[in-house]
């Protein structure tokens, strides 16, 4: 059905069209990629969201955090999100020594910031699909969770903050929109969603799906001149972390 949908917008003129939060992943089509190669010829563009979802969650990461614990299916966010912030100099530690395996092997070069850790000492965690409430109850007190993931995970603690699936407020000048998810606030909307109305907005001409991604400062300054707001957490004293 999905790629019924996209050969029908093709046919209709349609120029942009974003993958739904059920509609890609690796097993699925790879990330929508597989439409592409089956049908190289297409003229609308497939949007799979990555690099703006990559941009909010790097940009939800409290100030000045020197380490995170990356936790969760690496995906094709989560791969993109190692990379970025152990380029900017923070530490990504993981948990499991097959999580850091498959991390070193996908960088290029001899990253020095990606570890491997038995504790979990890190107070700010990107969590992916899989996370376990028995993890999760290891974390610190006080710890934030940050999800690269389409859907939010189980709140198991009371003494931890936990940020929203990737998303942003929509523009002001937008009308008659509530909620994009249920689990989302009033005018919040998923950055899977907002990733192709940017896309159509600047005209960008490229696919982003398969394993490719757009420049992630890029996006997500597009996204901003668009008029889109990034979302605050709402909890004191973050500056510790």
């Amino acid at each position: 059905m999905i790629e019924e949908a996209i050969l029908d917008a093709d046919r209709k003129g349609i120029k942009v069209l974003s993958l739904g939060l059920r509609n890609q992943g690796e097993e699925l089509n790879i990330y929508g990629g597989l439409y592409v190669s089956r049908h190289p010829k297409l003229k609308v563009k497939i949007v799979d969201g990555s690099s703006l979802v990559v941009a909010v969650v790097l940009n939800s990461i409290p100030k000045g955090t020197t380490q995170v614990l990356l936790r969760g299916k690496l995906t094709k966010v989560a791969y993109a999100l190692a990379f970025s912030l152990c380029q900017k100099g923070v530490q990504v530690a993981t948990l499991h020594e097959d999580d850091y395996v498959r991390l070193k092997k996908s960088f290029k070069c001899s990253e020095t910031n990606l570890t491997f850790s038995k504790s979990n000492t890190q107070t700010t965690w990107l969590v992916g699909d899989g996370l376990s409430e028995e993890e999760q109850q290891k974390a610190p007190k006080g710890t934030l969770f940050i999800p690269y993931t389409q859907f939010p995970p189980k709140k198991y603690r009371k003494d931890c903050f936990y940020h929203s699936t990737p998303a942003m407020l929509a523009p002001s000048s937008v009308e008659n929109i509530h909620s994009c998810e249920d689990w989302l606030a009033r005018r919040v909307m998923s950055a899977w969603r907002i990733a192709g109305i940017v896309h159509s907005l600047e005209g960008w001409s490229d696919h982003e799906c398969g394993h490719t991604m757009n420049n992630i400062d890029k996006v997500w300054h597009s996204t901003l001149q668009h008029g889109f707001q990034p979302l605050k957490v709402q909890v004191k004293e973050l500056s510790h972390y």
